[in-house]
């Protein structure tokens, strides 16, 4: 900004004249112009900003909210959406605890001014290691992709070695991020599936593996839906050539499955936004990491770790980092991984749904996902030419309907549903150019009869029309 430009403009700070010239004197210089000295003049922009004229606060919620209903979302449409992100009930006590102010706004604070955050996100974790039946859990890292990546890369420093196996049933946004993570030090090679049931091919699996191979990663439930049945083998595969396993899965899953530590798993990631968090546009996603506690396997963990520890004081304890000298926040450049903002906020919230539900209520909820996907599955497999799941194998929440046979595409369909106050499934015709003109549909407890029966109405009718 020209000196000779006095805007006080109410949405950048430090426009006031007064406050400038405060700061110019303390830092020694008489003009902002000074503090650009040495840079090239053909980099400097001497026009003045287009800054358009501010708004007044109602004026500019005005603005926004303008933009905003312009948007349709869950809450006015019927939605199977699913891919990643899943609609699921979040019980009001977890916004209630969330927005409280000692965990909204304390940014990795400390013990002194962050009283109670250490404590929450210890019992998130010990709720969390329960469920997966594991010994240690991490601070939340972003996202589920995050955290497979993570693992990954912890694979690869504590076996040394620099190759990783993964289904090609994968999400092929969760594959990208896992590859730009890995890059350049650790190959990823896809492992094909059965055809039929879409389970991993053993075949291919044993061909691929060998002396480099970090890991074996693979997800349960799979991103098309299907429950992986053969885990215990690929698990013994994988230790066969002194690989670690890594199993991505859905905690909302685990009250009906058995956790993936039961069947060979080593590391054990996922993501937390079932439990308790909203399909927020650009958050409500958090990625969580599990392994047994072995010290070579904790020491390769790049996130924080709380844990509890008598004080001084007679019965009282107190919570803290665990192993803190590992992280990046110690080691700086030499970190394994560089570690920053991370979503703590999420596992405090995941630990309050957890111990809302306890383990029945994981278990009703698994069964309820279950019975409403099979009576989903069951619906659509009875419209003629309509063939749901399109894998035979057992599907929890999520399954491809093939609409090949129908002559009409899924673009098509989703589109009629659309003008009929429906989201349909994720089409997978580009995804999973193999499946033909399929899409992944989502089932949660929040889904009634009316709503499926209305969904297999309204696919019946658009198939109907000319």
């Amino acid at each position: 900004m020209s000196e000779n430009v006095k805007v006080v403009h109410p949405y950048i700070p430090n426009t006031v004249p007064e406050v400038q010239e405060e700061m110019l004197r303390d830092i020694g210089v008489k003009t902002i112009e000074e503090l650009f000295n040495g840079i090239p003049e053909e980099l400097q922009y001497k026009k003045e900003m287009n800054i358009p004229k501010s708004l007044s606060e109602h004026e500019l919620r005005r603005y926004i909210d303008g933009i905003m209903e312009k948007n349709v979302s869950t809450k006015e449409y019927l939605n199977f959406l699913g891919a990643g992100c899943w609609n699921h009930y979040v019980p009001a006590v977890c916004d209630e605890v969330n927005q409280r102010a000692e965990f909204l706004t304390a940014y990795a604070g400390d013990p002194y001014e962050d009283h109670g955050r250490y404590q929450a996100l210890f019992e998130y974790q010990s709720l969390m290691a329960e469920l997966v039946d594991m010994d240690v859990v991490n601070v939340p890292t972003f996202d589920w992709a995050q955290a497979a990546a993570t693992s990954i890369r912890m694979a690869s420093r504590i076996t040394g070695r620099n190759e990783v196996l993964l289904p090609k049933t994968i999400s092929p946004d969760r594959l990208t991020v896992i590859e730009n993570y890995c890059s350049p030090h650790i190959s990823v090679i896809l492992v094909d599936y059965q055809e039929g049931s879409g389970q991993i091919n053993l075949t291919d699996l044993e061909s691929k593996l060998s002396a480099n191979t970090a890991a074996v990663y693979f997800e349960n439930p799979s991103y098309l839906g299907f429950i992986e049945t053969q885990g215990q083998t690929i698990s013994k595969l994988a230790k066969g050539q002194g690989a670690l396993t890594i199993v991505g899965v859905d905690p909302s899953s685990l009250g009906v499955l058995s956790p993936p530590s039961h069947y060979g798993a080593d590391i054990v990631c996922g993501d937390l936004q079932p439990l308790g968090m909203h399909m927020n546009y650009g958050g409500g996603q958090s990625g969580f990491i599990a392994s047994h506690d072995d010290i070579t396997v904790v020491q390769e963990y790049p996130s924080r770790l709380f844990g509890i520890a008598p004080t001084v004081v007679e019965g009282e304890y107190g919570f803290g980092d665990v192993f803190y000298d590992r992280t990046s926040f110690a080691l700086r450049e030499n970190g394994k991984e560089s570690v920053g903002t991370q979503t703590a906020l999420w596992g405090i919230t995941a630990g309050v749904y957890l111990s809302l539900l306890g383990p029945k209520g994981m278990l009703e909820l698994g069964k309820t996902i279950m019975q409403k996907s099979q009576y989903a599955m069951d619906q659509l497999g009875n419209i003629p030419n309509v063939v749901a799941s399109r894998f035979d194998s057992t599907n929890y929440k999520e399954f491809v309907v093939d609409f090949s046979r129908t002559g009409k595409s899924v673009q098509a369909i989703n589109q009629y549903l659309l003008e009929n106050g429906i989201f349909g499934g994720k089409d997978l015709s580009e995804e999973f150019p193999e499946l033909g003109q399929s899409s992944l549909f989502c089932i949660t407890e929040i889904h009634s009869k009316e709503d499926i029966d209305r969904l297999v109405h309204a696919i019946q009718q658009c198939l109907d029309a000319n």
